[in-house]
């Protein structure tokens, strides 16, 4: 359970990490570049914005990444979810003859 705790926090200090690169920090970035003569001015503008994609990208995978450790790590728990809880008393009601069986099992 630790190595769970500790890779979740590993991942949401990764992902801080890059969030903090913003647009105007990655174009200050390729700016200085040009300045430097590491990267040709006319390929500056592209430069900068694959490197803005390819952090939306990641930002997208290591969100997606996070919520499946935590579904994983929640599914290993065997927590009882409402949900489960909304349709188990449904049911109940159901058998019950309380209710109908059309009744809307979804409502909050």
């Amino acid at each position: 359970m630790s190595e769970i705790k500790d890779f979740i926090e590993k991942t949401m200090n990764f992902g801080l990490g890059i969030a903090a690169w913003s647009r105007e920090k990655i174009e200050a970035l390729v700016e200085e570049m040009v300045q430097k003569g590491e990267i040709a001015g006319k390929d500056a503008r592209k430069f900068a914005a694959d490197l803005i994609k390819k952090g939306e990208d990641q930002r997208i995978e290591l969100r997606k990444l996070v919520q499946d450790e935590i579904t994983a790590v929640l599914d290993k728990m065997d927590l009882v979810r409402k949900q489960d809880v909304r349709e188990q008393i449904a049911a109940a009601l159901r058998d019950a003859g309380l209710v109908s069986e059309s009744a809307d099992t979804d409502s909050p």
